[in-house]
C-alpha cells in the first residue's frame, strides 16, 4: 500500500498551511474523512483520530459559541499524536485555540477556499486512488476497442511485438514490461506504467522506442481499467487447447477475478488480430451475446431433433 503525507496534499490541492509545519510529514493511512461535529460538543469516546479532520462552517460556528475554556479543551483533544491534519474549508479563519493546540502537538492545520462537501469529495477520491491495494505484474497492458487487455507470458514470447502491432492498428499502449495494478473499487482494477518507463516499448533487436513520439499522443494512455487477461505461451502439440470457448478460466489479481484466455503462439498466427477479436468477443459477451453458448445450444437442439426423427421412424 502506498503512503501519503500531508505535504503531498498541500502540494496537490489548493491548500494553505496555517499552523503545524513540523507535522507535514505525518502519514495519512485511510481515505475516510471525519467531520468532528460530536467532538465539538465534547463527545470524544469514538473519536476517529487517524482520519483527516475537516471543519466546515457548521463545526466552526458551533465551536465559536462555546466558552473559552471549552474551546481550549476541544482543540487540545482534537489534536492528537495520531491525527494526520486538520483542514478548514470556505477560507475560514483558524481559531486561536486551534492554532495554539496544533503548534504544541505538531498537527498541521490547512485552509481551503473550497466548499466543505466538494473538498471532502476531492480528498476522498484522491486518497482512495493513492491508498488502494497495489501489485506489480510482468506483462503488457493495451487498450483495444475500449477494453483493457493485460498480455502475460514468458519473457520473449512476443508480448511487446504484439502490442506494437496493435498500436500500428490504432489501439493504445498503457504499459510495457511492468504494469502497476491498483484495486480502485469493488471488482475494479486499474493498471498504469511506472513513471520511469511510461510510453516506452522494448522490442528485442530494435531496443527502446518511444511510442508517443513515433505514433502520436493518441497511441498511448496513462492508465486503463483491466477487463481481461490474455496469456501467451509457446505452442505445445501435446496440450489440448480450448476450441469452443465454453469453459471460461478466471484468475485472481489483488481482490478481483478476471477472465483469462490462453493463446498458443507459433509461426503464422497473427496475434494482434486474435487479441482484437478476443476484445470484441468480450464486449459481445458483456452485451449478452455468447457465440460459443449459442453454438452449443444449436448443436444440442440438432441432436435432439435427430433423435426424435429416428424415434418417429
Amino acid at each position: 500500500m502506498n503512503q501519503v503525507t500531508v505535504r503531498e496534499l498541500l502540494n496537490h490541492f489548493p491548500l494553505e498551511l496555517a499552523a503545524g509545519r513540523e507535522g507535514l510529514d505525518r502519514l495519512i493511512t485511510t481515505s475516510d474523512i471525519s467531520r468532528p461535529g460530536l467532538e465539538m460538543a465534547g463527545f470524544f469516546t469514538y473519536y476517529p483520530a487517524e482520519r483527516i479532520q475537516l471543519l466546515g462552517r457548521t463545526e466552526i460556528t458551533f465551536f465559536n459559541s462555546l466558552p473559552r475554556g471549552e474551546r481550549i479543551d476541544r482543540m487540545e483533544k482534537l489534536c492528537t499524536i495520531d491525527t494526520p491534519c486538520i483542514i478548514l474549508s470556505r477560507g475560514m479563519d483558524v481559531p486561536e485555540e486551534l492554532r495554539t493546540a496544533a503548534e504544541e502537538s505538531g498537527v498541521p492545520v490547512l485552509k481551503s477556499t473550497l466548499k466543505t462537501t466538494r473538498l471532502s469529495g476531492m480528498l476522498t477520491n484522491y486518497l482512495e486512488a493513492r491508498l488502494a491495494p497495489m501489485t506489480s505484474v510482468h506483462g503488457v497492458l493495451v487498450d483495444v476497442y475500449g477494453i483493457g487487455v493485460l498480455l502475460t507470458g514468458a519473457s520473449g514470447v512476443g508480448k511487446s511485438e504484439t502490442a506494437l502491432e496493435l498500436v500500428k492498428r490504432g489501439h493504445r499502449l498503457v504499459a510495457d514490461d511492468s504494469v502497476e495494478i491498483r484495486q480502485t473499487g469493488e471488482n475494479e482494477l486499474v493498471g498504469n506504467a511506472p513513471e520511469l518507463i511510461r510510453h516506452l516499448l522494448e522490442i528485442r533487436g530494435l531496443g527502446i522506442i518511444d511510442v508517443m513520439t513515433l505514433f502520436g499522443a493518441g497511441a498511448v494512455r496513462n492508465y486503463k481499467k483491466i477487463s481481461m487477461i490474455i496469456h501467451l505461451e509457446l505452442w505445445d502439440p501435446k496440450k489440448m487447447y480450448d476450441r469452443l470457448g465454453l469453459d471460461e478460466e478466471r484468475v485472481k489479481l489483488v481482490d478481483t477475478l478476471l477472465p483469462k484466455l490462453v493463446i498458443p503462439v507459433r509461426p503464422g498466427r497473427n496475434l494482434a488480430v486474435i487479441v482484437e477479436v478476443a476484445a470484441m468477443n468480450f464486449r459481445l459477451k458483456q452485451m449478452g451475446v455468447n457465440a460459443a453458448q449459442q453454438f452449443s445450444e444449436r448443436l444440442n437442439s440438432a441432436i435432439e431433433d435427430n433423435q426424435d426423427h429416428k424415434e418417429f421412424q
